[in-house]
């Protein structure tokens, strides 16, 4: 069984790059609901800034 679904950033509903929205999409969650998370995880030791960036170079843009 192979899957036609991917993670790529979103064109639509992005406030920075697209990186929260593309995983909401992916995973069928709230697009606001991974921004809080992201804005958690930042205060809680500075680690969603650098997972954000390294996400935005690696994730591809939808097409």
């Amino acid at each position: 069984m192979t899957s036609d679904k991917r993670l790529y950033r979103s064109r639509s509903d992005r406030k920075l790059a697209g990186v929260c929205a593309g995983i909401a999409d992916y995973f069928g969650w709230d697009p606001t609901l991974v921004r809080v998370g992201w804005i958690v995880l930042t205060l809680m030791g500075g680690s969603g800034i650098l997972l954000y960036l390294i996400l935005w170079l690696v994730m591809p843009e939808a097409p």
